[in-house]
């Protein structure tokens, strides 16, 4: 990567925040600090940061959707514009999204993209976990309703 693109990217802590070997916050850069953005962006709800309430993509705002045309439509057109607007170092060629019928809980996204500074074309796979993968009960002890007949109706 030569010192001028370096540059364009930047350099930012890593996600998840980790600790590197010599003590310091572990940092990345180059395609790996963009695909850690993106995966940052994807991966926010919008009002989840107090600061920048705008911030993230909606996608969780589909998790209960059809699965149709329709919705995975609009899945894609929710992240084209959560990307076209938080991460300017790409631009944002195609997104698909689709659920796979052997894995009807993870939604598909896939991303294919260009990186501004060397018009390098990538391609991302961002897998959304609308339901979680284990279906683990948790046991809930048997609550027993009683009114207190001592205290005012």
């Amino acid at each position: 990567m030569t010192e001028t693109a370096g540059m364009f990217i930047g350099r930012g802590w890593a996600f998840p925040m980790g600790v590197s070997p010599s003590g310091g916050a572990d940092m990345v850069s180059g395609d790996e600090e963009i695909v850690q953005a993106i995966h940052l962006i994807l991966g926010t709800d919008p009002g989840e940061r107090p600061m920048r309430p705008e911030f993230g993509c909606a996608i969780r705002d589909y998790v209960f959707g059809s699965g149709d045309a329709s919705a995975m439509g609009a899945v894609s057109h929710e992240v084209r514009r959560a990307l076209d607007r938080w991460e300017p170092r790409i631009v944002v060629d195609d997104v698909t999204a689709a659920r796979l019928p052997r894995q009807p809980e993870v939604l598909h996204i896939e991303i294919t993209y260009r990186l501004c500074h060397t018009n390098s074309r990538r391609n991302l796979v961002f897998p959304f976990y609308a339901i979680p993968a284990h279906h683990d009960t948790i046991p809930f002890p048997a609550i027993s309703l009683q009114r207190d007949h001592d205290a005012p109706a």
